[in-house]
């Protein structure tokens, strides 16, 4: 049985104001870096076997946080990184459904493809997924925590759970250095054990899809 820990990287000031990051190289608050302090020993008692991390800082150096604790170094990967959306990056939401209401409207009803530059959600789900299956192979049989982003996460998660758009919409997001648990072996293959975990959170395990 492989365990795979989906960690959703620390609060940023760009989170706080609403503002799209993609794959802006933002870096943590000191709100994001003491959720990564509080997250990292209730990740260590798993006894993690390797961390991969998203090459961008905010994802990065939550890892190093878990690193810290653990001793284990932390491996990039630039496939982690968040779902680039185009002409939005940089702005905050309101001025995105001011300036590019069709596509805004689009991207609120679940277009995977909605324009104004943005990856289309099946390229994001491939990209993460096979990232994620990378990393587990780190530690087959044992415990891996990847560190990525908030849609990234979604995307990848459905990627390997075979989940389409219309049921991933239904499942909430990830909340800042919150994560979700995967576990695969060789009968049912990748399945869902808990999902928007964290420090406080008690992991209600799941059989469902």
């Amino acid at each position: 049985m492989t365990r795979l820990i989906v960690w959703r990287h620390g609060n940023t000031d760009w989170n706080a104001e609403s503002r799209v990051q993609g794959q802006t190289d933002v870096p943590l608050n000191d709100l994001g870096r003491e959720q990564a302090r509080a997250a990292a020993p209730v990740l260590a008692a798993l006894r993690p076997d390797a961390i991969v991390a998203s090459d961008l800082r905010r994802a990065a150096d939550t890892a190093a946080a878990l690193a810290a604790v653990t001793g284990l170094p932390v491996r990039t990967d630039a496939r982690l990184r968040e779902r680039h959306f185009g002409r939005w990056q940089g702005l905050a939401l309101t001025e995105v459904a001011e300036r590019f209401a069709d596509e805004y409207a689009r991207w609120r009803a679940g277009d995977p493809d909605p324009g104004a530059g943005i990856e289309n959600l099946d390229d994001l789900g491939n990209r993460l997924g096979a990232a994620f299956r990378d990393a587990a192979d780190l530690a087959a049989g044992g415990t891996v925590v990847v560190t990525t982003h908030g849609g990234g996460a979604r995307q990848g998660v459905g990627h390997l759970l075979g989940w389409d758009h219309a049921v991933l919409r239904s499942v909430g997001s990830l909340a800042n250095c919150h994560w979700t648990e995967l576990r695969h072996d060789d009968v049912r293959g990748w399945h869902l054990r808990a999902h928007n975990v964290g420090p406080i959170t008690q992991p209600a395990l799941t059989d469902a899809v």
